[in-house]
């Protein structure tokens, strides 16, 4: 009899755990807290940072000295390859010269896309492809931060068709045929200005 009652609690335990660990399990873990307004744009800062977007788009930074009152305001000095001759565009929220106009999604499908609002294609070098696989947080982290940056008035000069020679560019050779594109890149063939 004492077996049989000592089976009978232990079964009982173990059905209860059994039940507790398969519960624990169905449940979807909980979502993090959303960020604080201010620590999505320090999120944001950060990313800017890290991904590099200052790089190309804040003037003197090619040349080692980035001019901070300036930040994101984009630069005259063209990249120049096959696709013509291309410029880091204002993205600051200036309505005028910079993407003041662009709403967060705008953005957002700018930086993972590679498209303009107008539906135009992001040109060399402008590397959309790495931050395809922002998270949806990450992403909108970065639009609010650009978007909160001073607007600063510069008109950024249109592309430059190829053949067209730019006044001050880095010029990208045609790729060796090993490190040439399989397919060629979005809007690549099109004859129209981005």
């Amino acid at each position: 009899m004492r077996w049989t009652r000592w089976i009978a609690i232990t079964s009982s335990f173990a059905a209860v755990a059994v039940a507790a660990v398969m519960v624990s399990c169905a449940t979807p873990p909980a979502k993090p807290a959303a960020m604080t307004p201010q620590e999505k744009l320090a999120r944001g800062e950060h990313l800017v940072v890290v991904l590099g977007c200052g790089d190309c788009h804040t003037p003197g930074s090619l040349y080692g000295a980035p001019d901070a009152h300036r930040l994101l305001s984009g630069s005259e000095l063209g990249w120049t390859g096959p696709w013509g001759t291309s410029y880091a565009r204002n993205i600051t929220p200036d309505s005028t010269t910079g993407i003041g106009t662009w709403s967060a999604d705008d953005i957002v499908k700018a930086i993972r896309v590679g498209q303009r609002p107008d539906g135009s294609p992001i040109l060399p070098p402008m590397p959309w492809q790495d931050f395809a696989n922002l998270t949806d947080d990450e992403a909108y982290a970065v639009a609010a931060y650009i978007k909160s940056v001073a607007p600063v008035a510069h008109k950024v000069s249109d592309r430059l068709r190829p053949g067209v020679r730019a006044p001050a560019a880095l010029v990208f050779p045609p790729p060796p045929k090993w490190d040439a594109p399989l397919t060629p890149p979005a809007g690549a063939g099109s004859s129209a200005p981005h």
